[in-house]
């Protein structure tokens, strides 16, 4: 092999080894529970890579969320622990290097683990919706429905002329996924979806881990956000 050759492919090599590094790096770099919510959730209960809450009574019914990218599970313990005291089996997974999108069917190990559950509701917040929808599109039969925080499937993920039950709740102050975005890819959503907007809400706070680059402040509190989201999935739930 001539030496230039050599050399280019070390080179090239190297380029990957430290691109690899960089990004790796780069997920590691993560948004993890504000004080309040650490004051508000004393531990988060993890059990086997989830943060799980579980229901005082037996539940038939049970809510899976994925986080959105580069923020860590227990960043929505708040959110899991109230809407186990309305009655659900809630997890939340932690994520191969922190992004949803690498582990779509990771709502299955929860499913497996609680086979008495009858009715999952998969659904996550910004990315974890992107990978929480193409489950459930892949899933009919096993999932009840799509719940999406900030987000949106893809095309290649479109729940159009499908009746799957979805809800899609949005914040008014989201400065990433906003709602011209919302209103955009509104026609991939299914016939049976609804839609609620949290006025004043941005989208750090579908979490509770602190203000986030490139969103707009919000102008109601964090834990006003959290409540009107489980209020508003119980709500949808039930009906």
């Amino acid at each position: 092999m001539k030496k230039w050759l050599k050399y280019l492919l070390l080179g090239l090599l190297a380029l990957i080894i430290v691109g690899f590094l960089i990004f790796f790096i780069w997920t590691q770099q993560t948004y993890g529970p504000s004080e309040e919510m650490t004051r508000l959730v004393e531990e988060p209960l993890q059990k086997d890579g989830w943060v799980v809450h579980e229901p005082s009574e037996k539940s038939k019914v049970g809510v899976i969320l994925y986080p959105g990218a580069k923020v860590e599970a227990e960043a929505y313990s708040f959110l899991a622990q109230q809407l186990a005291t309305e009655g659900y089996v809630t997890g939340i997974p932690n994520m191969t290097l922190n992004l949803p999108i690498l582990n779509s069917n990771k709502a299955r190990e929860m499913m497996e683990r609680y086979p008495k559950v009858e009715d999952w509701y998969v659904g996550g917040h910004s990315l974890g919706g992107v990978a929480a929808a193409s489950f459930v599109k892949d899933h009919p039969d096993e999932t009840a429905g799509l719940i999406l925080f900030a987000s949106y499937p893809t095309e290649g993920s479109s729940f159009a002329n499908l009746e799957t039950p979805i809800l899609s709740i949005y914040a008014e102050k989201d400065g990433l996924t906003t709602e011209s975005k919302i209103e955009e890819t509104e026609p991939l959503l299914s016939s049976d979806a609804t839609l609620y907007e949290i006025e004043g809400g941005n989208h750090a706070q579908f979490g509770m881990y602190g203000a986030q680059k490139g969103d707009l402040p919000a102008e109601i509190p964090a834990k006003r956000q959290q409540e009107i989201i489980v209020r508003t999935i119980h709500e949808w739930i039930q009906n």
